[in-house]
């Protein structure tokens, strides 16, 4: 093979490769214990090969032994792992591992191998490859001080003072041809796992930061402050070549040296890896954010389609909502909700396309949403919005939400008040109250400690959307039940004569605090997005402009309920709970389908945000179910009702 296609094809593998562990940070399931056992072992023949076989001779037999017993125990502990759709695969490509040890193939082409077997691995079988914060590597300097310089001495040359007694003896972390073709996942392995047959234990006991601290510390010795320097200023380059290769801690964790060399060059490579791996945290400021994220989430997820790896495709493609688009989304809603709805729609578009598996589809479901990016992004980069719109957009928000909750709370309040029971309306206040002081802890969270995720926010507006509906069914029937006079008498005598029981007042409470606290959730987060413009006054003026309409709303709603007669007040608001519920159920599957929760199956429909609709089956379904069981109700009361007049 000539020089040009094994270049060309190291650069596909290591591409594959990268792609392949990178998308495992997205998998949902926890991995079994032995995947990690696995992972190193064939880490090992992926770093230690080299020591066994050069130039297609055997240099080393106990080392060359070593590498066929790895080979050949990977192999059977892959069957004792789970079942899994990619598991053929994985056994194929150690099945083909083996067989190049076998033959003595080059240590790269061994080395390849071994890191595709791993990140086949990983994928199947996901668990952690990078840390969850940057690692502080003035602590790993302490850590090693204490834990590891008796043994790899100071400079990590493996010559501290117990190394004399040890065998096998301890690795020279600034070996740097070892150091070449291990990664700091590796590293972070050997420091959790220890190594089987040596002194090297288990540093398990170790909260997880202060592995990754140690792995990072370590990955640093075989490397020099010239190159460091020389790294830094390769990062800081206006061509942006570097940048674009570590967009996150998972890119440099699982990369070697010699995998980046395959990808750019030598001279390149070990400067970029030296200072990377001194100074992570400027992997972690390069981290795509907004659209770069979404972008960046979508071509990985087309590629998992047209690989055919639905499950890893449809991951993708909701990070790219949820962790790319989805934080803009109340600033875009703000500006051009058109536009909004568009991408949201192209959004569930496209997880259509990768749930049936069609590529043809998936790529036009693609090629959409980049145009519909563009707009954003013009949308985004004009200047910001005025007083008058940002005004505006503060009135309306909150008024929208703001009724919402005023109709449950009100008919709440008035139920009680016509039901003769005044002292449970203090659960109610209770209720709404502590909503609305939950909802200004959010915002200082949301604002100043954490940024709340895109998929904690559909979370917890459609859990908070299902849970209102069905309380609110379950009172609709039950008001309806009760709406002729004579049985609204009937049950007083009989059932309301006791004090509220504390299970009722936590009912009341629930659905009180639920009803508002989702329109409060909503609300503050796109108050977040209408402050980042600065138009501070105007969105004070439009918030009291709300406030002082909602004021008015709730008076008039309060005096005409109070007014109606019993029986027409429980008609009409059994009805208006019921409309509600509907409304609610529809919200709350929406936004769990954005989540990732719900699939998405896209039918020619309207979307009317207000009424909970949405061109999906499984919303229309949700909302026909609670639709039917309402009307069925309503029917089955008004023909057992009919039938008992005739009789009288």
């Amino acid at each position: 093979m000539n020089n040009s296609k094994r270049f060309h094809m190291s650069i596909r593998s290591v591409f594959v490769t990268w792609f392949l562990i990178a998308g495992s940070a997205f998998a949902q399931n926890a991995a079994p214990g032995d995947s990690k056992q696995l992972w190193q072992l064939l880490d090992y023949v992926a770093v230690d090969y080299s020591g066994a076989v050069a130039d297609g001779v055997v240099i080393s037999e106990a080392e060359y032994a070593e590498m066929l017993d790895f080979t050949m125990n990977a192999g059977t502990q892959l069957q004792s792992l789970p079942e899994h759709e990619s598991k053929q695969n994985i056994a194929s490509k150690i099945a083909e591992l083996r067989a190049a040890v076998l033959q003595k193939h080059a240590a790269n082409d061994v080395a390849h191998l071994a890191q595709q077997a791993n990140a086949l691995l990983i994928t199947a079988y996901p668990f952690r490859v990078a840390p969850g914060t940057v690692p502080d590597l003035v602590r790993g300097q302490s850590l090693y001080a204490v834990q590891c310089a008796s043994c790899h001495g100071t400079e990590g040359k493996g010559d501290g003072p117990l190394a004399e007694k040890l065998e096998p003896k301890p690795i020279a972390f600034t070996d740097a041809e070892r150091a070449r073709t291990r990664s700091i996942m590796a590293l972070y392995q050997v420091i959790s796992q220890g190594v089987e047959g040596t002194s090297m234990v288990s540093f398990n006991s170790l909260p997880e930061e202060d592995r990754w601290a140690l792995a990072f510390y370590i990955g640093t010795f075989s490397y020099d402050e010239s190159m460091r320097e020389q790294g830094k200023q390769l990062w800081d380059s206006n061509d942006g070549q570097a940048k674009n290769l570590f967009t996150d801690l998972t890119a440099l964790t699982t990369i070697t040296e010699a995998a980046l060399a395959d990808t750019t060059q030598e001279n390149t490579a070990r400067p970029l890896m030296a200072y990377l791996r001194a100074n992570p945290a400027v992997v972690e400021a390069n981290k795509p954010v907004g659209l770069a994220l979404s972008r960046l989430r979508l071509a990985e997820s087309l590629a998992a389609v047209r690989a055919g790896d639905r499950d890893r495709a449809t991951r993708l493609s909701l990070s790219a909502y949820l962790d790319g688009f989805e934080p803009l989304e109340p600033v875009v809603a703000t500006r051009d909700s058109a536009l909004m709805i568009a991408v949201e729609r192209a959004m569930l578009n496209y997880r259509s396309a990768v749930a049936k598996g069609t590529v043809d589809d998936a790529e036009a479901a693609a090629a959409e949403l980049e145009q519909l990016f563009s707009q954003v992004d013009g949308l985004l980069q004009e200047a910001k919005t005025d007083p008058t719109t940002t005004f505006i957009g503060a009135l309306t928000i909150l008024l929208r939400e703001g009724v919402e909750a005023l109709l449950i709370v009100i008919g709440m309040i008035t139920f009680l008040k016509k039901t003769d029971k005044p002292d449970a309306l203090r659960h109610v206040h209770r209720g709404w109250i502590s909503a609305l002081i939950a909802g200004v802890l959010t915002w200082v969270v949301a604002t100043y400690l954490i940024g709340i995720s895109g998929a904690n926010r559909e979370v917890t507006e459609g859990v908070g959307s299902l849970l209102a509906a069905v309380v609110l069914l379950s009172v609709g029937l039950w008001m309806h039940q009760k709406s002729s006079a004579g049985k609204w008498q009937d049950y007083l005598k009989g059932k309301l004569s006791a004090a509220v029981s504390s299970r009722s007042a936590w009912a009341l409470f629930a659905l009180a605090f639920i009803a508002v606290y989702r329109e409060v959730f909503e609300t503050v987060l796109f108050y977040s997005a209408l402050a980042a413009d600065g138009n501070s006054g105007a969105l004070i003026a439009g918030f009291l402009t709300a406030v002082l309409l909602l004021v008015v709303i709730a008076w008039i709603l309060l005096r005409t309920t109070a007014r109606m007669p019993l029986e027409m007040f429980f008609s009409f608001t059994s009805i208006l709970v019921m409309i509600l519920a509907v409304i609610l159920t529809g919200k709350g599957v929406s936004a769990l389908q954005e989540a990732g929760w719900i699939g998405v199956n896209l039918i020619a429909a309207p979307r009317i945000e207000w009424l909970g609709l949405y061109p999906t089956l499984e919303t229309f379904a949700s909302q026909a179910v609670v639709t039917l069981i309402a009307v069925g109700y309503f029917s089955f009361d008004w023909i057992k009702t009919s039938n008992k007049e005739i009789k009288t």
